[in-house]
Formats: structure tokens, C-alpha cells, sequence
């Protein structure tokens, strides 16, 4: 039966940054200062699995956009992304899951475990930048920027240059930037 799983989704490309952030507050009203808009708030709970490359996770989400309704939704995100403590790209693919608990439990059992993050994100929109400003549980609060690479419209290089202007003005200090993600932070964290 060629094609009847389909193709295979194009890979996307964004520029990423997170960084320890003690007071939301104040960062918030820098984005918003700087032209960012705010585009809702999300419960996020992300379980990850072993995979032999990269990072493999089901993520569900409970946004309230702000206007009354509540839109509930899974992804199975699979991504490449070193670890470093500066602005870094990564590449993702991203597929809708109808039934997360089932998935959730075919990948436990199949891959194994690797991990939970639970999250409570705010999302604010400036240009092709997304800002995060999350509440991570075990963990703290953090500001994470994702700059959206596409290669028309904002190319890697300018979507770098966004990034590390929107950490400026958002006062990110170099020092509270973090290499790794949330489930290593996590993980270690707990240990």
C-alpha cells in the first residue's frame, strides 16, 4: 500500500534560548514594552520517552487564549537541539495525537520512560518570536525564546539577531541562561 501512512511532515527549524527568570512580572511588561503581544495561557504536561536520537514527547495542552474558551489539544513532538548556553537552533517535527492516553501508554511501553514536565506558560507573540514565560513545577519560573525560522519570511540569521535583541531588551542576563532543557533539569532535580 504505497503512501498509506502518508508523508512524512517537513521538519521546522526555530532558535531557542531559556533562562532562569525570578520575577515574570517584570519581564512580561518588557515584552509587552518592546511590541509583544499576549496570546494566552497554557497547562502543559510533556512525557518523554527513550529514543536512540534526540528528544521524543507527547505533549498535552489546555489553552485558555484569554476569550472564554478552553481548547484542549495533544502533539508528539520529536526535535534535535544541543545544549548550550546562548541562543541555539533546533529542529522539530510535530504530529496531532486524537487519543494522548492510549499514545501515551503504547510509547511507554514500547520506548520507555523518560521523564515529565508539568508547566503553566504564559505566550506572548513578537513577530516570529515566541516568549514563554513559565512557570515549570520542581523547577521555578523561566523566560524562553523561540524565534520561528522560515526561510522566506525570517531566516535563520535574522531570526537569531530577533532573539538576542528580544533578550536584551527583555533584560536577560547571560548568566541565567540554561543549556538544557526542563526534563534534564528535572531529572536532575529529583535525583
Amino acid at each position: 500500500m504505497p503512501g498509506a501512512l502518508g508523508a512524512a511532515a517537513a521538519p521546522h527549524e526555530n532558535v531557542e534560548l531559556k533562562a532562569r527568570c525570578p520575577d515574570l512580572a517584570t519581564v512580561r511588561r518588557r515584552a509587552l514594552d518592546a511590541g509583544a503581544r499576549p496570546r494566552g495561557v497554557l497547562e502543559q504536561r510533556d512525557t518523554y520517552f527513550v529514543v536512540p536520537a534526540g528528544r521524543l514527547k507527547l505533549r498535552e495542552q489546555r489553552a485558555d487564549p484569554g476569550d472564554g474558551a478552553i481548547v484542549v489539544s495533544a502533539e508528539l513532538l520529536h526535535y534535535r537541539r544541543a545544549d548550550a548556553t546562548r541562543s541555539r537552533s533546533s529542529r522539530y517535527r510535530r504530529t496531532p495525537v486524537e487519543d494522548p492516553a492510549a499514545m501515551r501508554a503504547l510509547l511507554l511501553d514500547a520506548l520507555g520512560p523518560d521523564g515529565e514536565v508539568r508547566k503553566r506558560r504564559e505566550l506572548l507573540l513578537a513577530e516570529n518570536v515566541r516568549i514563554h514565560l513559565d512557570e515549570v513545577d520542581g523547577l521555578g519560573t523561566f523566560v524562553e525564546l523561540e524565534g520561528v525560522v522560515d526561510p522566506v519570511a525570517h531566516p535563520r540569521p535574522g531570526t537569531t539577531a530577533r532573539v538576542e535583541h528580544l533578550r536584551a531588551a527583555l533584560g536577560i542576563d547571560q548568566r541565567d541562561i540554561v543549556a538544557e532543557g526542563y526534563r534534564e533539569l528535572v531529572a536532575r532535580a529529583t535525583a
